[in-house]
């Protein structure tokens, strides 16, 4: 058996209380106390969350843009310094690697941050893909760490540890921008991109140095109530701002366009791996989508849950969960196009044996104040 690989704050989480799970080839914490309590945190202030287990490959070289363009459904070429963009890497036959996000730096310096799980598969595939481009890779994944802080009071706990005037660029920082700079005396990659429905930053450092900086941003948080947070509050947040995740929503079994995502690639000119079979699906249309469903039953409706209309078969639950801040069950799942079940329908999901209302509805479930 495979030993997990642990955080550099794995003594920090130890300390605190956590309780561990197993997700992807990491031991990660689940929760430090309740769950219920950190998600309700980052709703109302803020919470705090140890991303080290995600993936960091640098792009490097004039062929940077182009590179990334290749190998991504996303024209990453266009994307302006400062900025990031989320994407998707996807197989020849047109069905999703991963989903990941990247941040140009410089007109030829990237980092791309693919998810936990499929680091090692993305590296290897944009090795696979370089030939013939005038890049350097360099993976970091095992050399850095991630923090977030996420929450209205986010830029409120941050921003006073900037350090050498930057404060001010930090607290005007757009949504999916990036810069560089110190932080609690340590430097640091900050970034405002999220995954939990709420405003937030993500701050890339050194192993070395991520246990210092969670001390410090605990410390600064104190008088907001931070909370640390584990994955069970990240996966109910997520699932509540209908934010997809890989392996439950997205997988190799479905192109980008079954993801609602063909407006990353529409305007695109340029060639892609598995270019040809998802514009192809575009124009012919997705075979599923991916749609949120609702409740006023108190029976919530889990992962791999039929979803029926009348005595028809049409999805699969693919996330499912009381919503902690909404108050009744929300679930997301892959429905068949083929029934046109428009927000609004009624229909039933199977749980346990047994068949329980459900309405098709929108997504997100949650959309915070701005």
């Amino acid at each position: 058996m495979t030993e997990l690989l642990t955080s550099p704050l794995n003594a920090k989480h130890e300390e605190l209380g956590a309780t561990f799970t197993a997700f992807g080839p990491w031991n990660m914490p689940l929760k430090y106390n309740s769950e219920l309590e950190e998600h309700r945190a980052v709703r109302n202030s803020a919470g705090l969350f140890d991303l080290s287990h995600m993936g960091e490959i640098w792009v490097n070289g004039p062929d940077a843009g182009k590179f990334l363009s290749y190998s991504f459904i996303s024209n990453l070429d266009s994307l302006k310094v400062g900025k990031a963009k989320y994407s998707m890497i996807t197989a020849e036959d047109g069905g999703i690697i991963d989903d990941l996000i990247s941040y140009r730096f410089e007109d030829d310096k990237f980092l791309v941050v693919p998810n936990a799980g499929n680091a090692d598969t993305v590296w290897d595939e944009l090795n696979k893909r370089s030939e013939g481009f005038d890049v350097e890779l360099k993976n970091e994944s095992r050399d850095v760490a991630m923090i977030a802080v996420q929450g209205p009071k986010a830029a409120e706990i941050l921003v006073p540890l900037v350090e050498d005037n930057k404060q001010e660029a930090v607290y005007e920082l757009g949504y999916y921008a990036a810069t560089m700079g110190k932080v609690a005396r340590t430097f640091a990659i900050i970034a405002r991109t999220g995954y939990t429905g709420e405003d937030g930053f993500e701050l890339i450092v050194y192993n070395s140095d991520a246990p210092q900086l969670w001390e410090e941003l605990l410390k600064a948080g104190a008088e907001y109530d931070i909370k640390p947070c584990g994955l069970a509050a990240r996966d109910s947040l997520r699932l509540e701002a209908g934010m997809p995740l890989y392996g439950n929503e997205l997988s190799r079994d479905i192109t980008p366009v079954e993801a609602g995502m063909s407006r990353a690639f529409a305007k695109k000119e340029a060639d892609f791996v598995g270019a040809d079979v998802i514009r192809k699906r575009a124009e012919e249309g997705p075979q599923v989508v991916i749609s949120g469903l609702t409740s006023d039953q108190r029976r919530a409706a889990r992962a791999g849950a039929e979803v029926y209309l009348n005595d028809t078969k049409v999805g699969t639950v693919t996330s499912g969960q009381p919503s902690p801040t909404l108050g009744h069950p929300v679930a997301i799942a892959l429905l068949d196009t083929s029934a046109e079940l428009e927000p609004g329908t009624a229909v039933e999901v199977e749980i346990r044996g047994k068949r329980y209302p459900f309405e098709v509805t929108a997504l997100p479930f949650y959309k915070r104040d701005k």
